[in-house]
């Protein structure tokens, strides 16, 4: 059903279970409302980490509100993907109103987890609350010894080996299976870039960074981690099926799919389930895209007898995949890389340099872009809108000058709301 108080209209919601399994009627009546409305291009934008619906129709409400006004002659239609993802409600999102737990959380700082960050825990997680509550338990009692780091990290485990493995062994995209190293060992290193971001340029001895905290940065990756999972899981067994089923019914309208963080990911494993034939999506735009930059290559630099999960998959686009990537995004340059490998034999990497240290095959879509496909154009937010974008392949843009803005964890991660990157979108699609 449509939000009444949504910035655009015609503007629909589908959403999808942690399985990918779509809300029938909500399926089935937007591809009958489509038809009956007229619209020729329709731009369907899935959300990353977000606490609930409402912080994911706040997102496209905001995001789509200077569309009309960008294509006023264009027969558009508009679709919030709604999943089930979350996020911790101490990373900033600009702009954004506070949530009084958040307001809270800064004004008494701690790695303690707020009321909504647990809630999102229980919502995100079902049926594991009393493993939920012995987590938020340690990390507000934070007891002494490096084997309550390590029963932490335990206890992390098993918050999340229960969900099912998705489509595709991340190992496709050039990444290990998070929690192969010593918890302990992990909350430091966590400890220290946090460290790192909050204070930049700093010295290593600045402070001594606090492991509990890197113990919170553990369990915040994990949840993440699962997230990520999920999308591509949504993306190819959800969205990409109901995408066929639209283009049976209404062939004539142009799909542009737009995803942020892992919302990227999931419209780009949308076109692994696309069913054969369809052409329909005519373009592509990646968000701080949090998944490998690796997805997309014929072979993998470190590995060349392997290929990325999503090996040739932008030629299901008829028109471009446009990437934005922002080294402002501390989430993705500086957490993702970690994150992606927890076992490394270098310690000192923190801060900035975490990503070079641990090497490009850790690096994510928002970090610096695709990588490994030749023909790969590279533009920054100026040139690519003054335009013409190329009119297939992948196209990354460098959207620092708007995607700037916000405090760690993530700094920039999600300061995506710019009129900048409407426009973007509707370059890559040609639309208007």
């Amino acid at each position: 059903m449509a939000d009444p108080g949504m910035s655009v209209t015609p503007y629909w919601e589908l959403t999808f279970d942690a399985d990918g399994d779509v809300d029938g009627p909500e399926r089935d009546h937007l591809i009958a409302q489509v038809t009956a409305h007229g619209v020729r291009d329709l731009i369907v934008f899935a959300h990353g980490w977000n606490e609930d619906r409402s912080g994911a129709t706040a997102l496209y409400r905001r995001f789509f509100a200077p569309v009309p006004a960008l294509a006023p002659r264009a027969r558009l239609g508009y679709v919030g993907v709604i999943w089930p993802s979350m996020r911790f409600s101490d990373e900033p999102i600009p702009d954004f109103p506070k949530s009084v737990a958040a307001v809270a959380a800064q004004r008494a700082p701690g790695p303690a987890l707020d009321k909504d960050t647990r809630n999102a825990l229980l919502r995100t997680f079902p049926g594991r609350a009393p493993v939920i509550d012995q987590l938020a338990r340690m990390l507000d009692e934070q007891p002494d010894g490096e084997g309550r780091l390590t029963e932490f990290g335990r206890l992390v485990r098993l918050l999340v080996d229960g969900e099912r493995p998705g489509v595709a062994d991340t190992s496709q995209e050039g990444e290990p299976l998070v929690f192969t190293e010593d918890p302990a060992t992990a909350c430091d290193e966590f400890a220290e870039a946090l460290a790192a971001v909050r204070s930049p340029g700093a010295p290593a001895d600045f402070s001594i960074p606090n492991p509990w905290e890197g113990a919170k940065e553990l369990l915040r990756q994990a949840a993440y981690y699962t997230m990520k999972r999920r999308g591509g899981t949504v993306g190819e067994h959800g969205l990409g099926p109901v995408i066929g089923q639209l283009a049976q019914a209404a062939p004539g309208v142009r799909v542009h799919l737009v995803g942020h963080s892992f919302g990227g990911r999931l419209v780009s494993f949308a076109l692994r389930g696309l069913p054969d034939g369809v052409s329909t999506v005519k373009s592509v735009t990646l968000l701080q895209g949090a998944f490998s930059h690796y997805a997309f290559a014929d072979r993998l630099p470190q590995d060349p007898d392997k290929a990325g999960t999503l090996k040739d998959r932008q030629r299901r686009i008829d028109g471009p995949l446009v990437c934005c990537y922002s080294h402002f995004d501390a989430a993705l340059g500086t957490f993702y890389p970690l994150a992606s490998r927890l076992a490394g034999d270098d310690r000192s990497c923190v801060g900035s340099e975490i990503a070079a240290v641990l090497g490009p095959e850790w690096g994510a879509m928002g970090h610096d872009g695709v990588q490994a496909v030749p023909g790969t154009a590279r533009l920054d937010l100026a040139a690519a809108l003054a335009g013409p974008l190329p009119a297939s392949g992948c196209v990354n843009v460098d959207a620092a000058a708007v995607v700037c803005h916000g405090g760690p964890p993530a700094g920039a991660h999600s300061d995506i709301v710019h009129p900048e990157l409407a426009r973007l979108v509707l370059a890559a699609g040609r639309i208007g």
